[in-house]
């Protein structure tokens, strides 16, 4: 794909898939669709050049003549943490309009961006659907489960990516390690690090735990409260070992630069940050974009055939479906990260988790089966007593 090729970025939040094609060295004209006001000041900061619209129901059917199409939707509907009503709800379904103006207009390449939950929700109606819509159109898509973890940030974070082509064959980007590589990436194991993520606002059904990384940031939780995770710093003072990270330190989390949204609103920085897409995600699958032509052909890794309706990956050619299981970061070695989240604290700063509650945590973990470090338990119960 040239570098000048005209972008269209839909539910554009604060710029993720913007930034991401600008480090990969894209510099064609964007135009951006976000509809909150207080994205919409970070995108005027970040983007000034870009062409801003606020309703994708306002969307015309030549899509801008963008030969790109990006689209992270809404997530409200599809998310576990959601309403899960499906691809049909309010929300996530704004997607299917968008998707019969790529019916129309058919741009050379479509990418999308959701949670993985959307390949198990109603047996995996919404995948089907964006497919069936998208091959019916002529495309040739594939999708594949990436972690953000594996791409240079200490975040665990699982998306959905769905790249679609006309004329080109999208295998050949989203799976190109598999042609570098005969080895697979492991997932880290559970050990303690210097630092330790976990959500606090959970104890009965889950932890969230990472070591040497946070659980995926959230805009808000299910009461709809912005909460950044917590971190757990076992070789600190116990009044230092209980920390959230600052608002820096979750934009850089994310992959973008310390003070991205600082335009906004201080009360709605930590949600657009939870909101938004890992940049060095989006930034890998756009360097395969650019180097399309010398990336050679893929067929789907043998071997790792699917139980299930949707594997954590899938390649369809002429509704020709085959899902199956794939390497969730590069299967040529993880992506090197600037900061460890020990030293990311330390750059970007951090807040101390509340005493109260740690408490609260502490007891609904206390009543719960799960499993979980002693010296963790015992560090708590010693920070809640401060």
């Amino acid at each position: 794909m040239h570098q000048d090729t005209p972008i269209l970025s839909l539910f554009a939040g604060i710029g993720g898939f913007e930034e991401a094609f600008r480090r990969a060295g894209f510099s064609g004209k964007v135009t951006a669709y976000e509809n909150w006001p207080s994205a919409q000041m970070v995108l005027s900061q970040r983007f000034p050049s870009s062409d801003q619209f606020e309703d994708v129901k306002d969307l015309p059917s030549t899509l801008h003549d963008a030969d790109l199409v990006t689209a992270g939707f809404p997530c409200t509907d599809l998310s576990p943490a959601g309403l899960q009503a499906g691809i049909d709800g309010h929300a996530s379904g704004l997607i299917l309009d968008v998707l019969r103006a790529v019916q129309i207009n058919k741009p050379e390449w479509v990418l999308l961006e959701n949670v993985p939950n959307m390949l198990r929700l109603k047996g995996g109606e919404a995948m089907a659907i964006i497919g069936e819509m998208l091959t019916t159109a002529g495309y040739r898509w594939c999708y594949r489960t990436l972690d953000a973890q594996y791409f240079g940030v200490a975040q665990r974070r699982k998306r959905v990516f769905l790249l679609a082509s006309r004329n080109h064959e999208p295998e050949r980007i989203m799976f190109r390690d598999y042609a570098k590589s005969s080895t697979s990436v492991s997932p880290p194991k559970s050990v303690v690090a210097k630092a330790n993520g976990f959500y606090w606002t959970e104890g009965n059904r889950g932890l969230g735990w990472g070591s040497g990384v946070v659980p995926t940031i959230k805009g808000s939780t299910t009461a709809g409260i912005p909460s950044a995770p917590a971190i757990w710093l076992p070789g600190q003072l116990t009044e230092l070992k209980f920390r959230t990270p600052s608002i820096e330190a979750l934009e850089s989390l994310q992959g973008f630069r310390p003070g991205w949204t600082r335009a906004a609103p201080q009360r709605d920085r930590w949600k657009l940050v939870g909101n938004a897409v890992a940049v060095p995600v989006v930034k890998w699958i756009a360097q395969g974009l650019r180097e399309y032509e010398d990336l050679a052909p893929i067929t789907a890794p043998v071997g790792l055939a699917t139980k299930h309706t949707w594997g954590l990956a899938g390649i369809s050619i002429g509704g020709n479906t085959q899902a199956f299981s794939a390497s969730e970061g590069p299967t040529t070695g993880q992506l090197p990260r600037t900061f460890s989240l020990h030293r990311l604290l330390q750059e970007r700063g951090s807040n101390p988790l509340s005493v109260k509650a740690t408490r609260g945590f502490c007891s609904r973990l206390e009543r719960s089966t799960l499993r979980y470090d002693l010296s963790f338990m015992s560090d708590l119960k010693a920070y809640a007593a401060l």
